[in-house]
This record gives structure tokens, C-alpha cells and sequence, in this order.
């Protein structure tokens, strides 16, 4: 992985060489395709929470004559997220129309109980409906109805897991978000968006030429990334329902680690196009160019904090790279501030949404997925393998997804922010990398 797959710290000290290496034709598919079913992810799951909730979901009535079985796909998200612990229903099918016998699933062990039903309408549509149960209190917490076609099945799924994680938790699911990241198989790089639990996987760009450093748009409509099919590491945005794409930067030089502002509107992007690499904002059009940092350093892996008011980034200008946060209008509104304090190598900052916490790569005795306190500077480690890299937050801040080495394979992972969960995703054969975690679906 350190070679090719360079952390984009490494790739800033030795851009040019390694641009000029890379000479290979691109083939460049630009359809939003569905993926091989080798490009679907296998899912390990560890440890649990702290304290799981118990709660039952009964099949769905009529969803074996339907293409995907939803109460499999909520049930499995339930237990992915650590928080759950699923109560055998022992075959029962219950309708949200039926009259459950709550006690008779409170004496089973649950303490919520979830049933509903999957219906063809006539016209190629489903109607999905369910219904969630506190079986303690004895009372409904609601429900919701969906009328979606076949291939948004698996969607209603995950917004019944995640209506059912926020009301019995009082947080917002993320099982109804997406994820994109890069696969290598052979010689080939894919660009992929899928589910959450990895599955579904679409095709968004085919190369020849590496892929690196995914970034979602705030509404989930885009992706920025860096493409080497220019000879040259370029920085594109890509539109996935049309599979267009504008080219935002292409300075001289190395253009890398696109990061978008809250607002949709700008990209942080790292440019050696005057020497050193630098951080500058560009419209997401690829228009007005505004250099940010002017250090004799390398300054690289911008990130926008979530009020839009400073850029996290890492930058060598102590001696060695460490993470420092400035303005978002750059350091001529105020001197960049250091923010790692704890190893001599730390790299790769993202923010949690709710701007308290900073995910963080460490070098010691290897690279370390470490997890910041901003309040007051407490460092958690999250992790035990030692080829961590590129972490990505969940729209709730409750997870981190990162790129890992599990076994001799390159692998995806997420673990909790508490520690004590992991999901890990993995190919059936090639590597994965780049992983970035999409924002809340409107």
C-alpha cells in the first residue's frame, strides 16, 4: 500500500516522481453502473456496545415475492451498528395492521418489537409499511410508508432501520447513507458508490490510472477526487446521477486532496504550482483560484470544519508534519494554530460534523487511527492494526470509517468513536482503499 497507495503526505514530497511514472493509457468509464458482484464488500463484524437494545423485527408480510428481503436488510444494520441486539421472531410474520401481542414479545426478551409489510401496487412499485412498538410501555412509536420501485427496496430498509435507531436512541441511523472507495483489482481502479453495509455497489469511473481522495458534496450529490489519467494527479468533481464531470483543477504540478466547504460552494485543494505544495479554495466550477497558506513548508490535506470558519490541514513547517487549523479565508485572517501536540507524526485530519472531535492518522509502531477530544486535547486510540489510513466520519459522528491492512489484505473498517465496535468490509479479491463516508440523504 505505500508505495502506489501513498498517504497524500507521502504523495506531496515526491508528486513528480511519481506523476512521471504513471504513463499508462486511461479507459474511463463515466456510466454509473452497477458493480461485479467481486465489487460488493463481505462484511466482519466485533465487539457490541456498551448496553444493546433488544428488539425484535417480524417478517414482513409479502415480502417473499419481493426482489430484496427487507426485514433481513433492517435487522442487519441493527446489529452492524454495536447498538442492537436482535431477538430471534422464530419465523412470525406480523403485519403493521395486525393487532400485536406485545407481551407475548416482551416475555421473548424484546424490548421493542417491529412489523410491517411489503405489497406490489400493480404497476412494478411496492408499498412498504411498518410499524415499531415500545413492548415495555405497551405502545406504538410509530411508523411510516414508502411507495418505491424495485431497485429502492433495500433503501427502505435502511430508512426503517434508521427510523427505529433515532427513536429508540435519540440519534439520527446512518444506514441510509452512502460510501464511495477505490478498488484495485489488477491493474484496473474503480471508483464505487454503495450502501452503507457495502452492498449495491455502483460503478461511478473505471481507470487504468489511480483514484485517490474521494470526497462527498454536502448534499451527497457529488464526489471530488484525484485522477492520474492525465499523466498527473488532477482534481475532478463528479455529478453520480448524470455522470458528468467538471475538472476544478489542473495547475501545474500536483493537484490533490479536494475538500469541500459546507456551504457546497468551494474545494480546498493541496497545489505545488509554485513550488512547495500549498492549500488554495476554488469554486466547485473550477473558477477563482485563492491561495490560502504561504509557508516555506509543505502544507497538504485540507479540511473544512463544519461551521465553514476554519481549515484543519497538515503541514511540516515545525519540522515535522503535524495538524494545524487557520481560517477558512487563510492565514492572512489569522496565524495558523498547532492541534497535535502528542507523536511526532501525525497526519490526515477529519473533523466529526458536530466539530468536537478530530480522527487523525499517528506513526507509532506503525499507523494509528487516533481520535481527538478538541475540548481539551484528550487522544484515544481506536484501533490495533498498524496500516491505518484516510479516516472518514458518519453523518452522526457515532463511526469512523478508514482504510486498513486485516490479514495481509487491504480492507475498509469502521469503528465506533466509544471504541468498542468494528465492521470490517473487504473484497473478494483486490485491494480497497480510499474510503469516504457520505452525508445525511435529503
Amino acid at each position: 500500500m505505500r508505495k502506489l497507495w501513498a498517504p497524500l503526505w507521502l504523495a506531496a514530497r515526491r508528486h513528480n516522481t511519481r506523476a512521471n511514472a504513471l504513463f499508462a493509457w486511461l479507459a474511463v468509464a463515466l456510466a454509473f453502473s452497477a458493480g461485479s458482484a467481486q465489487a460488493q464488500l463481505n462484511v466482519e463484524i466485533t465487539g457490541v456496545g456498551a448496553s444493546q437494545f433488544p428488539i425484535a423485527t417480524a417478517n414482513f408480510q409479502g415480502e417473499a415475492q419481493a426482489p430484496q428481503n427487507v426485514t433481513a436488510i433492517i435487522r442487519g444494520d441493527l446489529q452492524r451498528s454495536g447498538r442492537f441486539r436482535n431477538i430471534d421472531p422464530a419465523g412470525a410474520t406480523v403485519a403493521e395492521s395486525a393487532n400485536a401481542d406485545l407481551g407475548n414479545w416482551k416475555s421473548r426478551g424484546a424490548d421493542a418489537f417491529v412489523a410491517g409489510s411489503v405489497t406490489p401496487t400493480g404497476n412494478g412499485q411496492y408499498d412498504v409499511r411498518f410499524r415499531l412498538y415500545d413492548t415495555v410501555k405497551g405502545q406504538s412509536l410509530g411508523g411510516l410508508a414508502f411507495t418505491v420501485g424495485p431497485n429502492q427496496l433495500r433503501v427502505a430498509g435502511h430508512k426503517i432501520a434508521d427510523y427505529i435507531y433515532e427513536k429508540l436512541l435519540g440519534e439520527r441511523g446512518v444506514f441510509a447513507t452512502r460510501l464511495s472507495y477505490v478498488s484495485r483489482v489488477g491493474g484496473r481502479f474503480q471508483l464505487l458508490i454503495s450502501d452503507s453495509d457495502g452492498q449495491n455497489s455502483q460503478v461511478a469511473l473505471t481507470s487504468n490510472e489511480p483514484i485517490i481522495s474521494p470526497s462527498w458534496s454536502p448534499d451527497g450529490s457529488k464526489v471530488a477526487y484525484v485522477s492520474f489519467e492525465a499523466k498527473k494527479p488532477v482534481v475532478y468533481v463528479h455529478d453520480l446521477a448524470s455522470g458528468r464531470r467538471t475538472l476544478v483543477s489542473n495547475q501545474k504540478g500536483n493537484n490533490s486532496a479536494p475538500s469541500w466547504s459546507p456551504d457546497g460552494h468551494h474545494l480546498a485543494v493541496a497545489l505545488s504550482r509554485d513550488g512547495n505544495t500549498q492549500i488554495y479554495q476554488v469554486n466547485a466550477d473550477g473558477s477563482g483560484l485563492k491561495r490560502l497558506t504561504r509557508s516555506s513548508a509543505i502544507d497538504t490535506e485540507p479540511q473544512y470544519a463544519p461551521d465553514g470558519r476554519g481549515i484543519y490541514f497538515t503541514s511540516d513547517r515545525g519540522g515535522a508534519p503535524q495538524i494545524y487549523r487557520m481560517p477558512a479565508g487563510g492565514e492572512e485572517g489569522g496565524a495558523a494554530q498547532r492541534v497535535t501536540f502528542k507523536g511526532s507524526y501525525n497526519v490526515s485530519p477529519r473533523i466529526s460534523p458536530d466539530g468536537k472531535q478530530l480522527a487523525y492518522i499517528t506513526r507509532s509502531g506503525g499507523f494509528k487511527l487516533q481520535l481527538m477530544d478538541l475540548g481539551n486535547g484528550d487522544v484515544t486510540s481506536l484501533t490495533d492494526t498498524a496500516n491505518d489510513e484516510a479516516p472518514s466520519f458518519a453523518a452522526n459522528g457515532k463511526y469512523i470509517l478508514y482504510a486498513t491492512r486485516v490479514g495481509g489484505r487491504s480492507v475498509l473498517a469502521a469503528v465506533s468513536t466509544d471504541g468498542r465496535t468494528r465492521q470490517v468490509l473487504s473484497l473478494q479479491s483486490g485491494e480497497v482503499r480510499e474510503p469516504s463516508w457520505g452525508p445525511f440523504m435529503q
